[in-house]
């Protein structure tokens, strides 16, 4: 039996690889063979090139979480796989529970029939959540400041400026299993297999992402002015904007359509995708 680590050495701005390797103590007494996970060219043919009882440790963030099951997709793992979080927003381990420096966790449970979304013509898998909105405008512009140099993004400020300044809100119409609902002054509406998403914001506080009935939340931040949605929007780190029910409402269900009346940019799990009108979420 081997062990194989798999660490991007992008995650958590360039030092996915030393914090791959802080993991010799959990390691020690096995057989391991460390790789750059971004150097895979085929994971599918990796993963079913691996011994039945070989194990993998996947080490990365979010996003390198997304790349494997999307990847992956398709396959019957029956490895055990382990994740250990080296990124800078780790969504998915806060949703578990866990603390940076905890081992790594099991997550073969976590990674089966995860739910798909379909945008501009592409269809995808996720693990976290599908932001759209002030979310997904955050991320794109966090992408510019990246592309531009910029090593750590401050995605708290992108927020409170495109709030006040730069960031217009949409209306929307909303389908949740066939139910239609039309808002006015959207500021966000992403759809949540997980609680956490964009590094801390406990979006949907009730979501399960084991739960029986497989359901994603639909989190709608709407019909307030930019001062109002200002003084509410930091409590989404607590959960607690739930509580602002004439502005926040949570709604369930197995598939979810979300039109905005103008295009703007949407995050899968962390990646941007630009120029969006309308995406479908369903498990």
């Amino acid at each position: 039996m081997s062990t194989y680590v798999l660490y991007n050495e992008l995650s958590g701005n360039g030092t996915g690889k030393e914090k791959a390797e802080g993991l010799k103590d959990f390691l020690n007494g096995k057989e391991v063979i460390f790789q750059d996970v971004l150097k895979i060219t085929d994971p599918k043919e990796f993963m079913t090139g691996l011994k039945a009882d070989d194990e993998v440790i996947l080490c990365g963030g979010d996003g390198t979480l997304n790349r494997f099951i999307n990847y992956t997709d398709g396959l019957d793992i029956t490895q055990t796989i382990y994740f250990y979080p080296t990124g800078s927003g780790n969504d998915f381990w806060n949703d578990l529970g866990r603390k940076i420096g905890d081992d790594p966790v099991v997550i073969n449970e976590y990674i089966k029939d995860l739910p798909f979304v379909e945008v501009n013509g592409m269809k995808k898998r996720f693990i976290n959540g599908i932001g759209y909105g002030i979310d997904g405008y955050c991320c794109e512009v966090g992408d510019q400041q990246k592309a531009a140099g910029k090593l750590k993004v401050d995605y708290a400020g992108i927020a409170v400026k495109g709030l006040l300044f730069h960031y217009k809100p949409t209306n929307a119409e909303i389908e949740v299993d066939g139910q239609k609902f039309s808002y006015k002054k959207v500021w966000l509406a992403p759809s949540m297999n997980g609680r956490y998403y964009g590094g801390g914001m406990i979006a949907t506080p009730e979501q399960d992402r084991l739960g029986k009935d497989r359901l994603l939340s639909l989190l709608l931040f709407h019909g307030s002015g930019k001062i109002r949605t200002l003084m509410i929007f930091p409590s989404i780190f607590k959960g607690k904007h739930v509580d602002h029910k004439k502005v926040v409402e949570v709604k369930t269900g197995h598939k979810i359509k979300v039109t905005f009346d103008r295009p703007v940019a949407l995050q899968i799990d962390g990646e941007t995708v630009l120029n969006v009108t309308t995406y479908t979420a369903y498990k």
